[in-house]
């Protein structure tokens, strides 16, 4: 049965654009990762919101595989019988022999199949299965790293789970199997198959490398380093060496070795020693409005509640103007230098001193949204949203009541008039929403005091660190991550290790501009498919080639520039940002994860399939041109007299129409598309 695809690369319609000619019925999907339905860091964002593209091509033939994690299961699996013999057998048969293994659909967009494995229930297996490893590869785990321990049960379950299915669908004749695993946790699951010769096509995807990450957060100049590392030594002296030779193993043994972006195939290349055959870009699930710019009113809404928290949390001190304010963040993994928040924090020290030189009105507040270890919030904090909140109470009544006198009693006035005294205050702003269990090494806290921002009256950027992830239910500042996006002005996310970078493809979604690196599967990827990524909100800072000073005053001048924008001009390129977001949609990247399994199945089974090397394997494909329409430049938003239009001020100057120059954009974007030559 010969396996023909063609791509062409003309729209983003997105899958129609393969040429079909494959009976899904013939082949099996198991995806495995450590956090199927158990959320650990980006990798549950890859596999959450691609399930629902691949459940649509795969349909009843797609199962992933992660560990049961009770705690997770019941809010997001609803567990059910297997729908195949196969499957039910296998599982009867696994927990019949001391496993426990669990059947469901997790509750999300698709409905996945999902088949949970308990590996605390299997830990009695550790040793023999410790000594099996050692056996066939060499690879020694110790004891304390309780990580590995769980990597290698779940391995060893993993291998054993496809090897029932094969055994059972042979007797059956039923179709081939696709095991797809990411990362190094689940990689030895891989290892394992390839040295049972289980006839199982595998893919293997790295969405960072270990020895990578340990490098980088070391303050090494590793990129420009690559090629002289001792990866063996450095690995050993990290005391990660077993988890390395897991992971490049796994690299090794695949049919398919992928990464997320180009920048992590050279470090790939150079570290695990194996160039990747294709390189799977991680994508998001793009909902479009109805009208054309709701998702506009939807940031003013989510800033309006911004701007309530702000309200509080400077209480006593709210001596700046909030619609003359921008909001900023940096947001994810507390990794200090790998994730630029340092360099966020000097370069708001820098930006600063400008606008206050340059006598600046506007206030910029920067919310670091990083989770840390802490006992409880700030005392402070909540002080300032309880005041806050009393306030408003009052504003309230006495906006409501036509006479306040007969309506209040004595006690209602003396109740008002404590709210309005605790709205004094001695000491200022905090800093942190919440108590640090480890203040004094704090890399943040230790930063904000060396560069002497610490919310003063004086200062024109402010920071508000918040150590814990958001969610609605927070009595503090009750905005789940998405809305707390659409409610900023700009994402600052200027990584140094970042091999791809979720937060902004998010932000570019939701129409917020962006500042990432060309150290970041984010920014290499945009700078490819980008004519001026700039014009658009894409702001790429050069990490790889400057030094540090030189990045910098680069991103200094970038957040200055951003705060010179009028609001007018900002909400022309939120229309632009927002217009890239097809590009970043899984409709359309979900097609090199279709090659790479493509390209698996002909290399398991090459005499069954066949692949067409015509398919991409790398992201180059077309490029969006500059903008059409007016550039978002102060330059060119000038007043046309001397004595500028009340409806200039308010930005709704009669000369700009959004929806036509949408639409030029929009033309100017479908003509340019250039197929890539390169296979």
């Amino acid at each position: 049965m010969p396996l023909a695809r063609s791509l062409s690369v003309t729209s983003l319609s997105g899958l129609e654009e393969w040429d079909e000619e494959f009976d899904l019925e013939d082949a099996v999907l198991f995806e495995i990762a450590w956090e199927v339905a158990n959320k650990v860091g980006g990798i549950y964002t890859v596999i959450q919101t691609k399930a629902r593209l691949t459940a649509e091509e795969w349909g009843e033939n797609y199962f992933l595989v992660g560990p049961y994690v009770e705690s997770n299961v019941r809010t997001q699996v609803e567990l059910i019988e297997p729908p195949t013999p196969i499957l039910r057998r296998t599982i009867d048969k696994m927990n019949s022999r001391g496993c426990k293994i669990y059947f469901g659909r997790w509750l999300i967009e698709g409905s996945p199949y999902v088949i949970l494995i308990d590996v605390g229930f299997t830990a009695w297996s550790l040793d023999t299965w410790k000594s099996e490893l050692w056996d066939i590869s060499g690879i020694g785990v110790p004891w304390f790293d309780r990580e590995a321990n769980d990597a290698v049960l779940f391995g060893f379950l993993t291998a054993w789970l496809l090897g029932e299915v094969r055994e059972l669908q042979l007797d059956d004749g039923t179709p081939h199997i696709v095991a797809h695993f990411h990362e190094w946790l689940a990689g030895l699951g891989l290892v394992l198959c390839r040295q049972r010769q289980l006839p199982v096509a595998t893919i293997f995807t790295t969405h960072a490398t270990l020895l990578g990450r340990y490098l980088c957060a070391g303050n090494v100049d590793f990129y420009n380093k690559l090629s002289e590392f001792n990866v063996d030594k450095e690995a050993g002296d990290r005391q990660i060496y077993h988890r390395y030779c897991i992971e490049r193993a796994a690299a090794h043994c695949a049919h398919v070795f992928s990464t997320v972006s180009k920048i992590t195939a050279i470090e790939a290349e150079h570290l695990l020693k194996r160039k990747p055959d294709i390189i799977t870009p991680n994508g998001l699930n793009v909902k479009k409005f109805s009208a054309m710019h709701e998702f506009q009113n939807l940031h003013a809404q989510s800033k309006n509640r911004i701007q309530e928290f702000v309200r509080g949390h400077f209480y006593g001190h709210l001596d700046f103007n909030l619609d003359k304010c921008l909001f900023l963040f940096i947001a994810g993994r507390y990794e200090f230098s790998n994730k630029g928040a340092d360099l966020f924090l000097e370069s708001l020290a820098r930006l600063n001193y400008l606008l206050r030189v340059s006598h600046s009105d506007l206030t910029v507040i920067a919310f670091f949204i990083m989770p840390a270890r802490t006992n409880n919030f700030n005392v402070e904090t909540l002080k300032g949203q309880a005041v806050r909140k009393q306030l408003c109470v009052f504003k309230y009544m006495l906006g409501q009541l036509p006479d306040v006198s007969k309506m209040l009693d004595k006690e209602d006035f003396t109740i008002m008039k404590r709210a309005i005294f605790a709205t004094q205050r001695q000491c200022q702003p905090p800093i942190c929403t919440h108590n640090m269990l480890e203040d004094a090494s704090d890399p943040i806290l230790n930063s904000v005091r060396r560069i002497g921002l610490f919310n003063s009256s004086s200062d024109r950027v402010k920071i508000i660190f918040h150590p814990e992830f958001l969610s609605s239910t927070s009595p503090l500042l009750p905005m789940d991550y998405e809305d707390f996006v659409r409610g900023c002005h700009l994402g600052v996310f200027p990584s140094y290790y970042e091999p791809w970078g979720y937060t902004p493809a998010e932000c570019t979604v939701m129409g917020i501009p962006s500042i990432s690196t060309n150290l970041s599967g984010f920014g290499c990827f945009m700078e490819e498919h980008i004519a001026d990524p700039s014009a658009y909100g894409i702001y790429i800072l050069d990490r790889r080639f400057r030094g540090v000073d030189e990045s910098c005053n680069q991103l200094t001048s970038f957040l200055f520039q951003f705060c010179k924008q009028s609001r007018r001009q900002r909400i022309i390129q939120r229309n632009r940002t927002e217009r890239l977001s097809d590009l970043l949609d899984w409709r359309y990247l979900g097609r090199y994860y279709i090659s790479a399994r493509h390209m698996a199945l002909a290399k398991a089974f090459p005499d069954i399939y066949q692949y067409e090397l015509n398919e991409p394997t790398s992201t180059s494909g077309f490029r969006y041109p500059r903008p059409a329409s007016v550039p978002p430049s102060p330059a060119l938003s000038r007043h046309s007299s001397p004595h500028h239009s009340e409806a200039e001020d308010n930005d709704e100057d009669e000369s700009y129409d959004e929806d036509l120059e949408a639409e030029k954009d929009r033309v100017n974007i479908r003509q340019p598309f250039v197929v890539d030559e390169q296979p």
